[in-house]
């Protein structure tokens, strides 16, 4: 059991897990599964995985052992282990993952369903994964260094640890456009204290605990964790003529989410490669 003093860990995780049950209950878009379309083409929904000009993920899956961290809801899980790979999904709340088990059942799907905390990966075994999939989560955890150093002892080393998290500015930043017609920034990236709460949107979830936390945390955490970042992207949601005030038209002015690839270093400090530069990308992992 991790420590926890101060209780806020636990106090989160419980807050969370049941907000999560709530959403999945209501149907909410994160809480639907995967249409026949993607289960159709598997390979083709999963993409390269990050840049327009680099593929990211392996061009087959066959046989490769992939953790979906955080990832319930009937959609990662399924999708990659149609694709060919030996799934686990780990997820913190019961509703969500009882999506995966309800895929899996009416698709004649194979998958390892665990109920667990991003933070506490001790159910795995020490360097069990090829490959790491980590959709948008990161800020529901008050604190994500251990999230990082988790996910570093359960990938092989030269595995792969793709993650997707919500920019910093843009949980900072307004949902809508005040009087002048801009995005102000709201929110200090004040640790350990949940943002104050909003209206459901496509970029917040409604009554969940959420933290911002600074590219030093996610950038520097991923390194410190024992992989090396080989290529970051912010997946372009931007759409010509979005009427003002709508996700896509705030997009332009604040890219919603980064995403990282990163390698395992077999559990070695990071020890000074360069950060790839942004590209566009396509896979949605949000």
């Amino acid at each position: 059991m991790l420590e926890d003093p101060s209780g806020l860990r636990a106090t989160v995780l419980a807050h969370n897990a049941q907000a999560w049950d709530r959403l999945a209950a209501s149907k909410a878009a994160l809480a639907q599964p995967l249409t026949d379309g993607a289960f159709r083409d598997p390979h083709g929904w999963i993409g390269g995985g990050g840049s327009a000009t680099r593929r990211w993920l392996p061009e087959r899956f066959d046989g490769l052992e992939v953790l979906c961290v955080a990832a319930g809801g009937g959609k990662h899980g399924p999708l990659y282990a149609a694709a060919g790979a030996r799934v686990t999904v780990v997820d913190l709340s019961p509703a969500m993952l009882a999506l995966d088990h309800q895929v899996a059942r009416e698709r004649g799907i194979n998958l390892q369903i665990v109920q667990g905390s991003m933070d506490d990966l001790s159910m795995f075994s020490v360097g069990q994964f090829d490959v790491v999939i980590h959709p948008v989560s990161t800020c529901y955890m008050p604190e994500v260094s251990r999230v990082f150093c988790e996910v570093s002892r359960v990938t092989k080393p030269g595995g792969l640890y793709v993650s997707q998290h919500k920019s910093p500015t843009s949980l900072q930043a307004s949902l809508v456009p005040g009087a002048s017609g801009r995005y102000e920034l709201r929110s200090p990236q004040t640790r350990g204290t949940p943002l104050p709460p909003e209206m459901p949107s496509r970029l917040r979830e409604f009554g969940v605990y959420e933290f911002v936390h600074s590219l030093s945390d996610l950038f520097g955490g991923i390194c410190r964790a024992g992989f090396t970042i080989e290529d970051v992207c912010e997946p372009d949601h931007v759409q010509s003529h979005a009427e003002q005030g709508s996700f896509a038209q705030r997009a332009a002015f604040l890219p919603p989410y980064i995403r990282i690839l990163a390698r395992s270093n077999g559990g070695q400090a990071f020890r000074g490669s360069p950060v790839a530069s942004g590209l566009k990308s396509g896979l949605q992992m949000e």
